[in-house]
């Protein structure tokens, strides 16, 4: 297969994740013509309409569904393939990429990151932050060798190891009404303005799911990802928010009560099943494990 033929390939793949033209062409730094110009040549070499140009957000055809499905096992056999032939090498070199909460990202991981660089300094590490939804389907989609994600449902093309038990909590000043208690009910939650992370991370959904079961809903006052301006807004008392624990271990004027019932979270290192999981990726999963 040639090189221009591989890059139309991933080119292609790529407008199926993103669903746009100028989106990936900025993913893939290159430019919006070029990426078109290399997607009609593509459909002209397979003689088959790939992509519903119509459409406000680009979508696939039937045929290119499909294409599509072939064109990942090609690329994810020669991603392994090309991993395989690094790795003859040892692993004093080699990536690994990560996905993790922005949390966890900044409570949990740092520790473990900078002993492994230590042990492996030729590994390079890349970290991406997302809402454990969207990490699920990044290690579907193979753009992600491990994420630390939600196991308690299991998804089938997904493997996991290392678990970790946390328990969402709220978190608020020291000096709230609702600190004097040993855990707070749903109800009592929703009762408070609330300062939370957007839509499709668990500390938000698991909560807002819980309110809609009983008929309630949370008093959202101020939405943000970034958890320094989340802790920041809760000692303002701009409102109470969900946390992990960990985030308020150093904090003085904050601190977090359980949920009555509780909010369990559990987590694990996810890869994706029947994908070669590089020697990079081994060593860290063997080293997070010890």
């Amino acid at each position: 297969m040639r090189l221009d033929s591989i890059s139309r390939l991933r080119y292609f793949n790529d407008i199926a994740i993103t669903g746009s033209f100028s989106r990936s062409a900025r993913r893939l730094g290159i430019a919006q013509p070029a990426l078109s110009i290399a997607i009609k040549k593509l459909e002209e070499e397979t003689g088959l309409k790939l992509i519903n140009r119509a459409d406000r957000r680009m979508t696939l055809t039937s045929d290119g569904e499909v294409l599509l499905t072939h064109v990942r096992r090609i690329l994810e056999g020669l991603t392994d393939a090309t991993r395989e032939l690094t790795e003859l090498q040892g692993l004093e070199q080699g990536e690994v990429k990560l996905g993790a909460s922005a949390m966890l990202s900044t409570y949990y991981l740092p520790a473990y990151l900078f002993a492994f660089k230590k042990a492996y300094p030729g590994i390079r590490i890349r970290l991406y932050e997302a809402g454990t939804d969207t990490l699920e389907q990044m290690v579907i989609n193979g753009e992600l060798d491990l994420a630390l994600i939600r196991s308690e449902r299991p998804h089938d093309q997904i493997r996991y190891a290392s678990q970790l038990s946390e328990q969402v909590v709220a978190c608020m000043p020291k000096h709230h009404h609702l600190a004097e208690r040993e855990s707070i009910t749903i109800e009592s939650f929703c009762k408070q303005s609330t300062v939370m992370f957007r839509s499709g991370y668990y500390l938000r959904d698991s909560v807002e799911q819980r309110a809609r079961a009983q008929g309630l809903s949370l008093n959202v006052q101020f939405e943000t990802n970034l958890v320094d301006l989340l802790k920041s807004l809760v000692k303002n008392e701009m409102g109470l928010a969900t946390c992990l624990s960990m985030i308020v271990e150093n904090e003085p004027l904050l601190c977090t009560r359980p949920f009555d019932p509780p909010i369990p979270l559990e987590l694990a290192w996810g890869w994706k099943k029947n994908h070669y999981l590089s020697k990079a990726s081994q060593a860290f999963l063997s080293f997070f494990e010890k």
